[in-house]
Protein backbone atom coordinates (compact mmCIF):
# COMPACT_ATOMS: atom_id res chain seq x y z
CA UNK A 1 0.00 0.00 0.00
CA UNK A 2 1.01 3.63 -0.75
CA UNK A 3 1.92 5.75 1.87
CA UNK A 4 -0.90 8.43 0.52
CA UNK A 5 -3.40 5.60 0.32
CA UNK A 6 -2.59 4.38 3.57
CA UNK A 7 -2.88 8.02 4.94
CA UNK A 8 -6.73 8.06 3.48
CA UNK A 9 -7.50 4.99 5.41
CA UNK A 10 -5.79 6.19 8.72
CA UNK A 11 -7.69 9.60 8.49
CA UNK A 12 -11.32 7.23 7.70
CA UNK A 13 -10.46 4.97 10.33
CA UNK A 14 -9.92 7.87 12.67
CA UNK A 15 -13.43 9.33 11.60
CA UNK A 16 -15.38 6.05 12.03
CA UNK A 17 -14.05 5.16 16.09
CA UNK A 18 -12.83 8.42 16.50
CA UNK A 19 -9.69 7.76 17.88
CA UNK A 20 -7.00 5.46 17.89
CA UNK A 21 -3.75 4.21 18.99
CA UNK A 22 -0.46 3.81 17.62
CA UNK A 23 -0.23 0.29 17.81
CA UNK A 24 -3.77 -0.10 16.70
CA UNK A 25 -3.48 1.27 13.45
CA UNK A 26 0.44 -0.73 12.64
CA UNK A 27 -2.01 -3.60 13.80
CA UNK A 28 -4.80 -2.64 11.64
CA UNK A 29 -2.43 -1.50 8.62
CA UNK A 30 0.78 -3.94 8.99
CA UNK A 31 3.08 -1.55 9.29
CA UNK A 32 5.91 -0.97 11.47
CA UNK A 33 4.93 1.58 14.64
CA UNK A 34 7.58 4.26 13.20
CA UNK A 35 6.17 4.72 10.00
CA UNK A 36 2.25 5.35 11.86
CA UNK A 37 4.39 8.10 13.64
CA UNK A 38 5.27 9.48 10.37
CA UNK A 39 2.10 9.47 9.25
CA UNK A 40 0.30 11.19 11.93
CA UNK A 41 2.76 13.45 12.41
CA UNK A 42 2.27 14.31 8.18
CA UNK A 43 -1.43 13.95 8.52
CA UNK A 44 -1.85 16.61 11.70
CA UNK A 45 0.15 19.08 9.51
CA UNK A 46 -2.87 19.35 7.00
CA UNK A 47 -4.80 20.08 10.24
CA UNK A 48 -6.90 16.63 9.67
CA UNK A 49 -6.30 14.72 13.02
CA UNK A 50 -4.69 15.53 16.28
CA UNK A 51 -2.40 13.79 17.96
CA UNK A 52 -1.94 12.75 21.60
CA UNK A 53 0.33 10.94 24.01
CA UNK A 54 0.32 7.49 22.24
CA UNK A 55 -2.39 8.32 19.35
CA UNK A 56 -4.65 10.12 17.73
CA UNK A 57 -8.04 11.77 17.43
CA UNK A 58 -9.95 13.54 14.93
CA UNK A 59 -9.94 17.32 15.25
CA UNK A 60 -12.48 18.61 17.06
CA UNK A 61 -14.66 21.77 15.62
CA UNK A 62 -16.90 24.56 17.71
CA UNK A 63 -19.71 25.64 15.14
CA UNK A 64 -21.08 27.93 17.26
CA UNK A 65 -21.16 29.59 21.00
CA UNK A 66 -23.48 28.41 23.67
CA UNK A 67 -25.33 31.60 25.37
CA UNK A 68 -23.63 33.71 28.19
CA UNK A 69 -25.58 31.93 30.58
CA UNK A 70 -24.90 28.57 29.68
CA UNK A 71 -21.32 29.31 29.30
CA UNK A 72 -21.15 30.81 33.15
CA UNK A 73 -21.64 27.40 34.57
CA UNK A 74 -19.18 25.55 32.81
CA UNK A 75 -15.35 25.15 34.43
CA UNK A 76 -16.09 27.89 36.89
CA UNK A 77 -13.56 27.16 39.09
CA UNK A 78 -10.78 26.42 36.28
CA UNK A 79 -12.35 30.54 34.62
CA UNK A 80 -11.89 31.52 38.85
CA UNK A 81 -8.49 30.22 38.67
CA UNK A 82 -7.74 31.78 35.35
CA UNK A 83 -9.34 35.35 35.96
CA UNK A 84 -6.63 35.53 39.59
CA UNK A 85 -3.63 34.78 37.40
CA UNK A 86 -4.53 36.92 34.77
CA UNK A 87 -5.23 39.58 37.31
CA UNK A 88 -2.17 39.35 38.31
CA UNK A 89 -0.52 40.59 35.75
CA UNK A 90 -2.14 44.08 35.54
CA UNK A 91 0.26 46.45 36.69
CA UNK A 92 -0.69 49.54 38.81
CA UNK A 93 -1.53 52.71 36.41
CA UNK A 94 -2.01 50.82 33.32
CA UNK A 95 -4.37 51.07 30.27
CA UNK A 96 -6.22 47.72 29.18
CA UNK A 97 -8.83 45.83 27.27
CA UNK A 98 -10.73 43.18 28.64
CA UNK A 99 -12.79 41.12 25.73
CA UNK A 100 -16.30 40.21 26.22
CA UNK A 101 -16.46 36.45 28.15
CA UNK A 102 -17.19 34.63 30.98
CA UNK A 103 -13.86 33.87 31.60
CA UNK A 104 -12.99 37.47 31.32
CA UNK A 105 -15.59 38.43 34.14
CA UNK A 106 -13.87 36.78 36.41
CA UNK A 107 -10.21 38.63 35.55
CA UNK A 108 -12.50 41.78 36.69
CA UNK A 109 -14.09 40.64 39.84
CA UNK A 110 -10.05 40.19 40.79
CA UNK A 111 -9.55 43.69 39.62
CA UNK A 112 -12.16 45.53 41.90
CA UNK A 113 -9.66 46.61 44.60
CA UNK A 114 -7.14 47.40 42.32
CA UNK A 115 -5.84 51.22 42.19
CA UNK A 116 -5.36 53.26 38.91
CA UNK A 117 -5.92 51.33 35.80
CA UNK A 118 -8.03 52.03 33.28
CA UNK A 119 -10.25 49.40 31.85
CA UNK A 120 -11.91 49.55 28.38
CA UNK A 121 -14.23 46.64 27.41
CA UNK A 122 -17.29 45.81 25.13
CA UNK A 123 -18.97 43.76 27.92
CA UNK A 124 -21.74 45.15 30.11
CA UNK A 125 -21.11 42.70 32.64
CA UNK A 126 -17.48 43.12 33.02
CA UNK A 127 -17.83 47.53 33.31
CA UNK A 128 -21.01 46.36 36.26
CA UNK A 129 -18.54 44.10 37.64
CA UNK A 130 -16.00 47.50 37.78
CA UNK A 131 -19.12 49.78 38.69
CA UNK A 132 -18.36 50.90 42.42
CA UNK A 133 -14.19 49.74 42.25
CA UNK A 134 -13.36 53.54 43.25
CA UNK A 135 -9.85 53.64 41.85
CA UNK A 136 -10.63 52.18 38.47
CA UNK A 137 -11.58 53.99 35.00
CA UNK A 138 -14.04 52.05 32.99
CA UNK A 139 -14.86 52.66 29.17
CA UNK A 140 -17.23 51.17 27.73
CA UNK A 141 -16.85 50.77 23.77
CA UNK A 142 -20.34 51.29 22.92
CA UNK A 143 -21.87 49.29 19.67
CA UNK A 144 -24.97 47.26 18.87
CA UNK A 145 -26.13 44.80 22.20
CA UNK A 146 -26.18 41.53 22.00
CA UNK A 147 -29.02 40.73 24.80
CA UNK A 148 -27.61 37.06 24.61
CA UNK A 149 -24.18 37.66 25.90
CA UNK A 150 -24.60 41.58 27.16
CA UNK A 151 -21.46 42.11 24.70
CA UNK A 152 -21.08 45.16 22.30
CA UNK A 153 -19.97 45.06 19.15
CA UNK A 154 -20.38 46.25 15.39
CA UNK A 155 -19.16 49.26 13.61
CA UNK A 156 -19.17 51.66 16.46
CA UNK A 157 -17.08 49.30 18.81
CA UNK A 158 -14.98 48.88 15.77
CA UNK A 159 -14.43 52.66 15.56
CA UNK A 160 -13.55 53.00 19.55
CA UNK A 161 -11.13 50.19 19.22
CA UNK A 162 -9.39 51.29 16.05
CA UNK A 163 -8.59 54.32 18.02
CA UNK A 164 -6.77 53.59 21.46
CA UNK A 165 -3.80 52.41 22.59
CA UNK A 166 -3.16 50.06 25.54
CA UNK A 167 -0.30 48.34 27.23
CA UNK A 168 -2.29 44.43 27.22
CA UNK A 169 -5.53 43.35 26.13
CA UNK A 170 -6.87 40.13 27.77
CA UNK A 171 -8.58 37.88 24.97
CA UNK A 172 -11.01 35.38 25.34
CA UNK A 173 -11.92 32.39 22.50
CA UNK A 174 -14.16 29.75 21.75
CA UNK A 175 -11.15 28.31 19.74
CA UNK A 176 -7.36 27.79 20.10
CA UNK A 177 -5.59 25.54 17.50
CA UNK A 178 -2.23 25.00 17.34
CA UNK A 179 -1.40 25.71 14.22
CA UNK A 180 -4.33 27.74 13.07
CA UNK A 181 -4.25 30.27 15.61
CA UNK A 182 -7.38 32.43 17.21
CA UNK A 183 -10.30 31.12 15.79
CA UNK A 184 -13.98 32.10 15.63
CA UNK A 185 -16.85 30.44 14.41
CA UNK A 186 -18.76 33.96 14.13
CA UNK A 187 -17.35 36.09 11.13
CA UNK A 188 -19.11 39.59 12.85
CA UNK A 189 -17.23 39.05 16.17
CA UNK A 190 -13.86 38.57 14.83
CA UNK A 191 -13.01 42.38 13.60
CA UNK A 192 -13.11 43.62 17.29
CA UNK A 193 -11.12 40.90 18.48
CA UNK A 194 -8.73 42.22 15.78
CA UNK A 195 -9.18 45.85 16.99
CA UNK A 196 -8.45 44.39 20.44
CA UNK A 197 -5.06 42.81 19.12
CA UNK A 198 -3.94 45.96 17.33
CA UNK A 199 -4.62 48.45 20.11
CA UNK A 200 -2.50 46.42 22.20
CA UNK A 201 1.16 45.99 22.89
CA UNK A 202 0.83 42.99 24.74
CA UNK A 203 -1.84 40.29 24.16
CA UNK A 204 -2.95 37.63 26.99
CA UNK A 205 -5.26 35.02 25.60
CA UNK A 206 -7.58 33.51 28.46
CA UNK A 207 -9.50 30.14 28.10
CA UNK A 208 -10.12 27.15 29.65
CA UNK A 209 -8.86 23.60 28.75
CA UNK A 210 -12.14 23.20 26.12
CA UNK A 211 -11.20 25.05 23.87
CA UNK A 212 -7.44 24.38 23.42
CA UNK A 213 -6.60 22.69 20.24
CA UNK A 214 -10.11 23.26 18.88
CA UNK A 215 -10.50 24.65 14.83
CA UNK A 216 -13.19 26.95 13.98
CA UNK A 217 -14.39 28.76 10.66
CA UNK A 218 -12.53 31.99 11.48
CA UNK A 219 -8.70 32.75 12.03
CA UNK A 220 -8.94 35.77 14.42
CA UNK A 221 -4.72 36.33 14.62
CA UNK A 222 -2.05 33.44 14.41
CA UNK A 223 -0.47 32.40 17.15
CA UNK A 224 2.32 34.29 16.36
CA UNK A 225 0.29 37.04 17.68
CA UNK A 226 0.11 36.15 21.26
CA UNK A 227 2.08 36.83 23.98
CA UNK A 228 1.12 34.45 27.19
CA UNK A 229 -1.60 31.97 27.33
CA UNK A 230 -3.33 31.38 30.56
CA UNK A 231 -5.28 28.11 30.53
CA UNK A 232 -6.13 25.45 32.98
CA UNK A 233 -3.42 22.98 34.84
CA UNK A 234 -5.90 20.53 33.48
CA UNK A 235 -4.36 20.86 29.85
CA UNK A 236 -1.60 18.18 29.05
CA UNK A 237 1.87 18.78 28.87
CA UNK A 238 1.09 17.29 24.68
CA UNK A 239 -1.32 19.69 24.10
CA UNK A 240 0.02 23.22 25.39
CA UNK A 241 3.97 22.03 23.84
CA UNK A 242 2.80 23.63 20.76
CA UNK A 243 2.27 26.95 21.74
CA UNK A 244 5.56 27.27 23.87
CA UNK A 245 6.64 26.65 20.89
CA UNK A 246 5.30 29.40 19.10
CA UNK A 247 7.20 31.52 21.70
CA UNK A 248 4.14 32.61 24.25
CA UNK A 249 4.47 32.18 27.50
CA UNK A 250 2.21 29.76 29.14
CA UNK A 251 0.21 29.81 32.52
CA UNK A 252 -1.49 26.68 33.58
CA UNK A 253 -3.46 27.38 37.02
Amino acid sequence: MLAAERKLRIVEYVRQYRTATITVLANEFNVHEATIRRDLTEIEQEGILKRTHGGVIIEQWTHDEPSFNERTHQHVDQKERIGQMAASLVEDGENIIIDSGTTTLHIAKNLVHRSHITVVTNDMNVAAELRDAPRIKVILTGGELYPSSYMLNGMFTDHVLGSLHVEKAFIGTPALHPQHGLMHPEAQLVTAKQGMIKSAREIIVVTDDSKIGKLSLHTVAPNTAIHTLITGKEVSDYDIKPFQDWGMTVYRV
